[in-house]
């Protein structure tokens, strides 16, 4: 039986509430309510910059649009390097899933070993981590299909360089963030680079793009770049060059080809060489530019700028006879010497035969202060004005301090020093009838204008020498190519070991010839140099010329020239003939 329960029984439950303890309680809620929705509208509309600041830092993401690098291409429009699509692959560790048949084939695709992949993911603290950058699409697509949780991809490029090796130290290469690091990569970053565009994005926790916010920037992609480098006369000229290196078991070689019209560079190569795309194994043998970074005494190229000072000062005409003896002069207790004797010689003569005694008795006519104006009027001891990486400016010192040794010397090219690139277009003088011209990387099709350094009869005289000295009788007698007029001058110069030259059976010598063609109305100069042939030959003449005539005929017929004359290759009886 129940029991029931009387409530007003009760003497507290019976006593009547004060109607104004029921208002108080009432109005304290509402107070409240109030209050909240003060707050909420005071941090909601108000004040509410330092909570939205807190939710864009943990949920607002500026997303990079990386533009595309302009392509590097060569004067006929073929590409010598552009940017293809490679996604980067990255992830977050604490959310991949560790199935380990996922990981071992994701290891696979991206050719690494599973216990490096692991490592990267190790770290569960961490919320970004990348995997491997700039991997193939077609890697990038399998990774995709694998459907792994917490593997992503960010869209990015990388460079190809389809000419490799051959053009490698013109076109260098750029870093993992497609930035300019070598060569025209490096040079002409800015131009080539563009300007990134961005994305304002809201991302959860998983790191997926929620909802867009803001309006979006797009990215401008880097203009193409358009050289005066022709692509075939580079290979042509960097196989020829790779050739005679491997042939004459030389240390290194570097070529240069100028256009003397438009002082563009046609083509500029080094052997050894690198590939642009596979940089691994990379060394600084491979790496360096040798052809505008090294420099080395120049030898007897510098012979026909003093021979032309002394024309163009009317102390010598081209048959002025010059007593050369029996080979040896002495100078305030130091010998000079030719590498036989040539008794008398004309002017003409002294260059053909290259003789240091008669270039030293022409130069010794002189004030060293001339001497010096025209070298550094020709390039020397200054550094090219051209937009490349690396240039240098080689040694001259100043005329006050010369002795009468030193002068002697000088006028036979030792005693200063330059780089290939600077012997090349100081040779602009005799080919440009006397003026040096600029030289420039980037495609010109107008004629460059010149800096008059000798007048146009003293250059047409030096030419006609210059000729001769590739000709029967000269030193560079296997500079000559069929079809086509030559002139150059071969040189061959002790490589410094050390403060000196080396012992007498353990020098170490450099080989150039420097020429131009055809000899009458130039179009092209050329240069090379081989470092340390050690095959048995090493004069200028028998290493560098064989390689200056292979590309001076292949560049000319390249370029349309007509042969001007039917000329039959000359070979040297004996090396020895050369002068050093």
């Amino acid at each position: 039986m129940s029991r029931s329960i009387t409530y007003t029984s009760s003497p507290l439950l019976a006593s009547r509430t004060p109607v104004w303890r029921s208002k108080f309680i009432v109005a304290a809620i509402a107070l409240g309510f109030v209050g909240l929705a003060t707050r909420a509208a005071y941090i909601q509309v108000i004040a509410n910059d330092f909570f939205q600041k807190q939710g864009a830092v943990r949920f607002t993401r500026t997303l990079e649009l990386p533009s595309n690098r302009g392509r590097i291409l060569d004067r006929n429009g073929l590409i010598l390097a552009s940017s293809v699509p490679a996604p980067s692959i990255w992830a977050i560790p604490e959310d991949v899933d560790r199935d380990p048949a996922n990981l071992k084939q994701l290891a696979k695709l991206l050719e690494m070993p599973l216990t490096e992949l692991n490592k990267r993911l190790e770290d569960e603290d961490k919320s970004f981590v990348w995997i491997k950058r700039q991997v193939d699409e077609t890697v990038a697509q399998q990774i995709t299909a694998l459907g792994i949780k917490g593997i992503y991809q960010r869209k990015e490029y990388k460079r190809q360089y389809p000419e490799g090796e051959a053009a490698a130290h013109v076109v260098g290469f750029t870093n993992i963030e497609d930035k300019g690091q070598e060569g025209v990569e490096l040079a002409f970053n800015k131009d080539l680079a563009g300007h990134n565009g961005s994305r304002r994005v809201i991302k959860n926790r998983l790191g997926q793009v929620v909802e867009d916010v803001g309006e979006q920037i797009a990215p401008v992609d880097g203009p193409d770049l358009q050289l005066s480098m022709d692509s075939k006369v580079q290979f042509f000229a960097y196989q020829k060059l790779r050739d005679a290196v491997l042939i004459n078991k030389a240390r290194a070689g570097s070529v240069v080809v100028l256009d003397v019209v438009t002082g563009e560079v046609l083509a500029l190569a080094n052997y050894p060489s690198y590939s642009p795309d596979k940089r691994q194994n990379m060394s600084g043998e491979q790496l360096r530019n040798r052809a505008l970074t090294d420099t080395f005494e120049p030898g007897s190229v510098m012979k026909p700028f003093t021979i032309g000072l002394g024309l163009e000062t009317g102390r010598v005409t081209p048959q002025t006879l010059i007593d050369t003896g029996a080979g040896k002069l002495t100078i305030t207790g130091s010998t000079i010497s030719d590498s036989h004797p040539n008794g008398v010689l004309t002017v003409e003569g002294v260059i053909q035969k290259s003789s240091n005694i008669g270039t030293t008795k022409i130069a010794m006519q002189m004030q060293p202060r001339e001497m010096w104006e025209l070298f550094s009027s020709a390039g020397f001891g200054q550094k090219p004005q051209i937009s490349f990486p690396g240039a240098v400016s080689g040694r001259l010192r100043p005329y006050k301090t010369w002795r009468p040794i030193e002068q002697a010397t000088m006028s036979y090219g030792y005693g200063l020093s330059a780089s290939l690139f600077q012997m090349a277009r100081s040779y602009t003088v005799f080919s440009n009838d006397g003026q040096i011209i600029p030289v420039t990387m980037l495609k010109n099709s107008t004629p460059a204008v010149g800096v008059t350094v000798l007048s146009a009869r003293t250059a047409g005289q030096v030419r006609k020498m210059l000729q001769m000295a590739a000709g029967p009788g000269g030193t560079g007698q296997k500079a000559q190519t069929i079809g086509y007029s030559v002139g150059g001058k071969s040189g061959t110069a002790y490589k410094q070991v050390g403060k000196g030259y080396g012992s007498a059976g353990n020098r170490k010598y450099r080989g150039w010839f420097v020429g131009m063609a055809p000899i009458e109305k130039p179009r092209i100069i050329v240069a090379v140099m081989i470092d340390e042939p050690s095959a048995g030959q090493y004069f200028g003449g028998a290493v560098a010329a064989p390689v200056f005539s292979e590309v001076v005929q292949q560049t000319l017929r390249m370029m349309g020239v007509q042969p001007d004359m039917a000329v039959k290759p000359q070979i040297m009886a004996k090396a020895e003939e050369e002068s050093l």
